[in-house]
């Protein structure tokens, strides 16, 4: 059980690592689609984009310590039923051009709860 735990984390810190870097240093296109179409400040932008790299962070140093990873795990997930919030008033599930980005949020959402599980289970 420890293995998988240790895989799911390191794949979805992978995740949140690479969500997060573009949104904190507000470079490429989803930070400016955040800022334009879901019309997020600046500043929020970068501060989703810090929580994730905080959960990549804990994410792996939760291989070697689960409660952290666990928590890590746990606020990835806070984050993206947030994202998940954002698209449903966004309207981006009804709109076919936009539904695609949209389930992103809620797949990663599930996998962060099974990584939190994992991690649980493995302790």
């Amino acid at each position: 059980m420890y293995v998988t735990a240790a895989i799911l984390s390191v794949l979805l810190a992978l995740v949140s690592l690479a969500a997060g870097a573009p949104k904190t240093l507000l470079k490429g296109d989803v930070p400016a689609q955040l800022q334009t179409h879901m019309e997020l400040s600046a500043t929020l932008v970068r501060l989703i984009g810090a929580a994730e790299l905080a959960a990549a962070g804990g994410l792996v140093a939760g291989i070697f310590w689960q409660p952290l990873g666990i928590a890590a795990a746990l606020g990835f997930a806070a984050v993206m039923v947030g994202a998940v919030g954002f698209h449903a008033r966004s309207g981006d599930y009804s709109d076919p051009k936009t539904r695609g980005g949209a389930i992103a949020p809620i797949a990663l959402t599930a996998l962060a709860i099974v990584t939190a599980v994992t991690l649980t289970l493995s302790n």
